[in-house]
């Protein structure tokens, strides 16, 4: 790659590549530098330093994280796609997790922002506070880690071989176990012949991580039993049974 204008493109590209195949602890100025085939001195023309350079290839994942979908759409509609949307770039580059963790003024990257942004809205949109939308924000970020970081038997860089063998070892191990007291323990242990199905993995656990959202949602906004506005025959607005009336829909007037 030597002789070649190095762009700031070119430096993110490349300390990408070596952050999916080692990890971001690998990315370092000197190694990078070395991948390009130019001096470390080089690189400060694009980046002043490593943080710097973490925080450019935090900006350069999170900008793939795009979700079709349209304003119209569904507050769920539209939540689910970015949930599925940042997982699908968290597969494709391992390193996301990882990086995430370690810049550290996150609200500097502007994709950052703008997906924190859009999360406060629907979800507020959906009934929530502000406050409980910024948790409920980062329960979803740190429950997509956590699905993307433990998908079954794939630790990074091993072989269809490596993941087979660990599956036949896992399945003897829960299979030598007393049948008297862990007969779902070895039940489950027979279906680890055949290997994972991952994309099932995946949609299920954007179903689990979501269902407890909606559900919470629908009770915010659910009409407690016995508080069912009535109406009487002119269409008017009267108090529920025990209670003081209260003023039509719209506000009082």
């Amino acid at each position: 790659m030597a002789g070649e204008k190095l762009t700031r493109e070119t430096v993110i590209e490349q300390a990408l590549a070596l952050a999916d195949a080692e990890g971001v602890e690998g990315v370092t100025i000197r190694r990078l530098a070395s991948r390009l085939g130019v001096t470390p001195m080089a690189l400060y023309w694009h980046f002043k330093h490593k943080d710097e350079l973490l925080g450019g290839l935090a900006e350069f994942v999170l900008a793939g994280v795009t979700a079709a979908v349209s304003p119209g759409d569904s507050w769920q509609k539209r939540l689910r796609a970015m949930v599925e949307a940042i997982v699908r770039v968290m597969r494709m580059h391992p390193c996301l997790p990882d990086l995430l963790a370690v810049v550290e003024v996150k609200n500097d990257i502007e994709s950052f922002k703008r997906a924190t942004e859009l999360s406060l809205e629907l979800l507020t949109t959906a009934g929530f506070t502000l406050n409980e939308s910024y948790d409920v924000a980062g329960y979803l970020l740190n429950g997509a880690v956590a699905l993307v970081k433990s998908q079954p038997y794939c630790p990074p860089n091993r072989s269809a071989a490596e993941e087979a063998e660990s599956r036949r070892q896992h399945k003897l191990r829960l299979e030598s176990l007393p049948p008297d007291r862990y007969p779902h323990m070895i039940a489950y242990g027979a279906t680890l012949g055949e290997p994972p199905d991952r994309e099932r993995y995946f949609a299920f656990g954007v179903d689990l991580l979501l269902a407890g959202i909606e559900a919470m949602a629908a009770d915010k906004t659910r009409v407690p039993a016995g508080r069912e506005r009535c109406a009487s025959p002119d269409g008017e607005a009267t108090a529920p049974a025990g209670g003081e009336p209260r003023a039509p829909a719209g506000g009082a007037v």
